[in-house]
């Protein structure tokens, strides 16, 4: 290494041995700032800040008016009978046989 980056690398150390105190006292200060500092950022974007900054139209949302025609009816449930009617056999085959 040379002298020169010697040097350097003695003075960065003594800048963040400074910034490391001064963040070691004025912690809570910083942090308070940067919350105010974000919290404004966030208001100015959700206010269209960034559109007004690349000089952007505003959006091209025209309001659409959908009319939904009525839908037929549904079919009516069918009722449930417990004790349907009494059919005849559907079956070919000879029914005396069974009788002796």
């Amino acid at each position: 290494m040379t002298t020169w980056q010697i040097k350097a690398l003695r003075l960065e150390e003594s800048a963040l041995e400074h910034l490391d105190g001064f963040i070691a006292e004025h912690g809570l200060i910083i942090a308070i700032g940067i919350i105010y500092v974000l919290v404004g950022l966030c208001i100015w974007v959700m206010a269209g800040g960034l559109r007004r900054w690349f000089k952007q139209p505003p959006g091209g949302v025209r309001p659409v008016i959908i009319i939904q025609s009525p839908a037929p009816p549904p079919p009516a449930p069918e009722t449930f009978d417990p004790f349907p009617p009494l059919r005849e056999c559907d079956c070919d085959h000879d029914h005396d046989e069974w009788e002796d």
